[in-house]
């Protein structure tokens, strides 16, 4: 798979926004598209479904999300840095990817995501088990979520 979306390629991407993976926010950019891609079908079909994806960074697993059929991307990132090529994403998709600038440890996912919500994301290693927790521990039982993945 050489092309997702008419999107340049997550590389030039990254080049032309000079971002490396920062080590102390626990990034790591995927580029491989085709994990991308079979990350984003993990969650089953994506037709119509909203997604909430952690820590996108330049986007990689965001464009699989929308290629795949999202209906809806909420995607937080607390890297300012990555913000601009989440923008170019949201362009080229327009209405279906919604960014959260914040951090993911202090976001009311309930208010933000509404019912029912599918998370799909490559968590940043730091938070991933805070956020798991949180997620998991959420009352009123079931959450707002349908599934993790």
């Amino acid at each position: 798979m050489s092309q997702i979306d008419a999107l340049p390629p997550l590389r030039e991407v990254i080049a032309e926004h000079g971002l490396r993976a920062k080590k102390e926010l626990g990034q790591n950019f995927l580029l491989d598209l085709n994990l991308t891609a079979r990350i984003a079908r993990v969650g089953g079909p994506l037709d119509g479904v909203r997604v909430l994806e952690v820590g996108p960074g330049p986007g990689g697993l965001t464009r699989a999300l929308l290629a795949e059929g999202a209906a809806e991307v909420i995607a937080i990132e607390r890297d300012p840095r990555t913000l601009p090529a989440l923008a170019q994403i949201a362009d080229a998709y327009p209405g279906r990817l919604t960014i959260v600038s914040g951090d993911a440890l202090e976001i009311d996912y309930p208010t933000l995501a509404r019912n029912p919500t599918r998370i799909i994301a490559n968590l940043p290693y730091n938070i991933a088990t805070p956020l798991l927790t949180g997620w998991l521990t959420t009352a009123p039982w079931p959450p707002f979520l349908k599934a993790l993945h």
